[in-house]
């Protein structure tokens, strides 16, 4: 079973751990790799703004991590959209040797969850590659639109909040956790 949970400094080295497993997976697939950010991603954990989150496992200890934040980045989203209330999701890290059980979808689907419970209407989230926009879309992500920035196409994603039916994988009485309930 899960647990989503605020970071603290002590998950650094799992988290240190998970970066560089999920590291060594991106590169021997060919994949651009987070390793020159590890530092900076771990730092996350001192979490001084409550808005870096953990999937912890009963079993294997933080095997994710994700950004979930009231405001979104100031591009990609138009004037509209920026004036309503959205959870922001950025920086989603998870162990690869759970991808069967797949981590990333879980933590997305809590933070749709979450939204629903804060009565907070959208989620929204981007990323820089095609494959992990259409992954997004598996989750009940919604393509907006690209964005091209300076050296980088954006895949600008949303969905709407919903309360959720993940007692499967969540332990019991965890998913209302601190923030703004």
């Amino acid at each position: 079973m899960f647990v989503m949970r605020l970071a603290t400094s002590a998950d650094r080295s799992q988290v240190a751990a998970v970066i560089r497993a999920r590291c060594d997976w991106l590169e021997h697939n060919g994949l651009e790799s987070w390793r020159d950010a590890v530092d900076d991603l771990v730092a996350q954990c001192d979490n001084p703004d409550e808005d870096v989150w953990v999937l912890d496992d009963d079993e294997r200890g933080v095997v994710g991590q994700m950004l979930v934040q009231d405001v979104g980045p100031p591009w990609g989203w138009t004037d509209t959209e920026s004036a309503e209330a959205a959870l922001y999701l950025s920086g989603s890290v998870t162990h690869p040797d759970l991808r069967d059980r797949k981590p990333g979808t879980l933590m997305a689907w809590w933070a749709v969850d979450r939204a629903a419970r804060l009565g907070v209407p959208w989620v929204r989230r981007h990323c820089h590659f095609e494959a992990v926009a259409r992954y997004n879309q598996t989750q009940g992500f919604t393509l907006v639109r690209t964005e091209q920035r300076t050296n980088a196409r954006l895949f600008m994603m949303a969905r709407r909040a919903e309360r959720l039916d993940l007692s499967e994988w969540f332990r019991a009485g965890t998913l209302v956790l601190p923030g703004r309930e």
